[in-house]
């Protein structure tokens, strides 16, 4: 498939410009011309250079969430399904989205499937979503399917914006108290220092070292810079290796305070996710594969594997979380009473909602915890350089 840009007039008359990927220049023609558009000119592009670059998600997850809504709301109206698709691409901000909903409309309209259709864009939609369809389709519960879904990803927002919120303002703080600090020691002290250096008297071991500091790094930045890069890019490397990001996921859950928060909004998606796939019809055993692809902590994926493969030797789902110590006693409990009762779906999304709920106070008491410990923190940095002014300062007036 080549890409073609063209120009053409529309049949009210207002001239448009836009790109369409098509076999060949004729072909292309072809299309346009069946869209009733009265061409003007088409041109090949650059493959490389017409391709639209995106850095991360090429979709945010506020405008998935909000498609998502209006689309399971669209079609619990009584829209059709092709109607439905099309008002939405009309009216989206995202143009990533709009045209990834413009090839889903023409799939739809040549005989394939919904789930077939979005599964040709796994970069915007998640496999997750893409099995949901599929068993919505199988089942005819597509509305419900399609709402269900939509509250999922919602929560699913809403939880990792609580994550993000509470573990980005002590960073925002420590990076505001390094700033501070490095401004002090270049653009200060260095000033006071020359001062003192001019009364020729003993200074204070505090004032010698902070100069000390001051000097070394006004001389060899270059060093402080490159190491940093370097332990960035030798981060990023590292995790990269399954290895790496495993032992780095289990130590994320054992950092003293936020380990336990991020544990909870773990177990929380990873309960709100299998309770979804359940609820759907999903089979029990791809139900648990597709949550270990998306709980996104390798230690939980590591005993979701395990689970799968106690349900294959016809044990309980609950065995391998029983004996490990990121599972607390009671999502263990919930599911053997959910498997004996035949409501596992519905046991699990009690567990969810009492996670969600944790991670909601959780969010709360965290930054009120942090917020009194990083403000001393600071008070603490900034007033050791100051310190270390003030005490020769005193000392020479003494003297005087």
């Amino acid at each position: 498939m080549a890409t073609y840009a063209y120009k053409a007039k529309a049949k009210d008359g207002q001239t448009i410009k836009g790109k369409i990927e098509s076999p060949s220049k004729k072909e292309a023609l072809n299309e346009l011309n069946h869209m009733n558009l009265i061409v003007f000119e088409v041109e090949p592009l650059n493959s490389i250079l017409s391709k639209e670059i995106y850095i991360g998600s090429p979709l945010k997850q506020k405008e998935f969430v909000l498609f998502l809504r209006q689309f399971a709301t669209l079609i619990e109206a009584g829209i059709l399904l092709v109607d439905a698709i099309e008002l939405l691409s009309e009216q989206t901000d995202s143009k990533v989205l709009k045209e990834a909903l413009e090839d889903v409309v023409r799939d739809l309209k040549e005989g394939i499937t919904l789930s077939q259709a979005l599964e040709e864009h796994p970069k915007l939609f998640p496999e997750l979503l893409v099995q949901m369809i599929r068993s919505g389709e199988v089942s005819g519960q597509l509305e419900e399917v399609l709402d269900r879904m939509a509250t999922y990803y919602e929560k699913q927002y809403r939880i990792k914006q609580k994550v993000s919120t509470a573990l980005t303002y002590p960073m925002v703080v420590a990076s505001f108290a390094l700033i501070i600090t490095i401004f002090l020691l270049v653009a200060i002290v260095p000033i006071f220092g020359d001062m003192f250096a001019s009364f020729g008297s003993e200074l204070p071991l505090i004032t010698q070292l902070v100069l000390n500091l001051s000097h070394t790094i006004q001389r060899y930045w270059w060093i402080f810079a490159l190491l940093m890069m370097t332990l960035i890019l030798l981060f990023n490397f590292l995790k990269k290796k399954e290895t790496v990001a495993y032992y780095i996921d289990k130590w994320s859950l054992k950092i003293p305070i936020i380990g336990q928060f991020i544990q909870k909004a773990t177990l929380a998606r990873m309960t709100q996710t299998l309770s979804s796939l359940i609820n759907s019809s999903v089979p029990i055993l791809q139900a648990v594969d597709i949550t270990s692809d998306v709980v996104g902590n390798r230690v939980v994926k590591e005993v979701l594997d395990g689970s799968k493969k106690s349900l294959e030797r016809g044990e309980s789902l609950a065995t391998p979380m029983e004996d490990h110590w990121v599972f607390p006693p009671l999502i263990s409990q919930m599911i053997r009473v959910g498997e004996s009762s035949g409501a596992l779906d519905d046991m699990l999304k009690k567990v969810a909602d009492v996670y969600d709920q944790e991670v909601e106070e959780a969010s709360d008491k965290l930054q009120s915890l942090i917020e009194p410990v990083l403000i001393i923190f600071l008070a603490v940095v900034v007033g050791f350089i100051v310190l270390s002014i003030v005490v020769p300062m005193f000392s020479l007036f003494n003297t005087i």
